[in-house]
């Protein structure tokens, strides 16, 4: 827990491996614990203090209700799934989210359902390959942002009533474990390098990256995406927000990121006919700051 910054991440990036499912070492404390009553050993019992003591510095500060009032832009995002067995249900549900702005990521074939379901409370959307925007606001500058060889990411200005704010949607490329690349990033890690480049390029103030990323804040393959920009769920959250795989979740894999807005609540929403969990997070514009693009 206290050294994964020095786990190497080659071979088989066991690092990024690590750093995914971190919050989990602490089921170690348990078991020593479990041990410890076995053994009858006091030793041992303060031993496991050690482990329990790290892992509440840690993810402690996780756990505390972080939730406050005042958000004025809601926003959702979620990994669809292009199996889904029933997108309009799906698709119904979200919209009773009551989302000021909606992303989806892994349409498929059944995107026309989307589009026909999300029309009465979402006047305003965009699609590009697999992933689409939707909003009560209007859209505009909308395109795709390059990360991978098919598109997986796009980028628009929400006109809120509070002012301008650039929304990219992003489904970075997907890991695979093998007995002999192990945990394989490299895809994923490429796209992005190649989105953080996009975002630093951003000429707007008030900027908000939401998506399934494939992979946890804790991960420092997504440093470069992270570090410029605040985890909702980290900040206003409570608890770990895990979002997949849905039946069981065990990592936050799909993120709202913000920088120039103050997230207010970040929370999951119940399952639908996806993998994922869907999340949502209130966010608080002040009026609209100075800079291009502002009104």
């Amino acid at each position: 827990m206290l050294g994964h910054r020095y786990i190497p991440n080659r071979p088989g990036h066991l690092g990024s491996l690590v750093e995914t499912f971190l919050p989990w070492t602490g089921l170690a404390v348990p078991l020593l614990l479990g041990y410890a009553a076995i053994r009858r050993s006091a030793t041992v019992s303060v031993a496991a203090l050690l482990p329990a003591v790290l892992w509440c510095a840690l993810f402690g500060g996780t756990l505390v209700d972080k939730r406050t009032d005042g958000g004025n832009l809601t926003v959702v995002t979620h990994n669809v799934n292009e199996h889904n067995p029933d997108p309009a249900h799906t698709a119904r549900a979200l919209a009773d989210s009551g989302a000021d702005v909606l992303a989806l990521e892994e349409l498929g074939d059944d995107t026309p359902v989307y589009r026909k379901v999300l029309a009465g409370a979402y006047p305003y959307h965009w699609v590009r390959g697999t992933v689409g925007l939707w909003s009560r606001s209007p859209l505009s500058d909308a395109r795709t942002v390059d990360i991978a060889p098919w598109p997986r990411a796009l980028r628009a200005t929400v006109r809120t009533p509070h002012g301008p704010v650039a929304v990219y949607v992003a489904h970075l490329l997907s890991v695979r474990m093998s007995a002999t690349s192990g945990f394989g990033t490299r895809a994923r890690d490429d796209a992005a390098a190649r989105l953080a480049t996009a975002l630093r390029a951003e000429p707007l103030p008030r900027v908000l990256l939401v998506g399934d990323l494939n992979g946890t804040t804790d991960d420092r393959a997504l440093s470069a995406l992270t570090s410029g920009m605040s985890s909702a769920q980290d900040t206003s959250g409570t608890g770990f927000g895990l979002s997949w795989p849905a039946p069981f979740p065990l990592a936050r894999i799909d993120h709202i990121l913000v920088r120039g807005m103050r997230p207010c609540s970040a929370w999951t929403l119940p399952a639908t006919g996806s993998d994922h969990l869907p999340v949502a997070a209130s966010l608080r514009l002040s009026p609209s700051p100075s800079g291009p693009g502002a009104d």
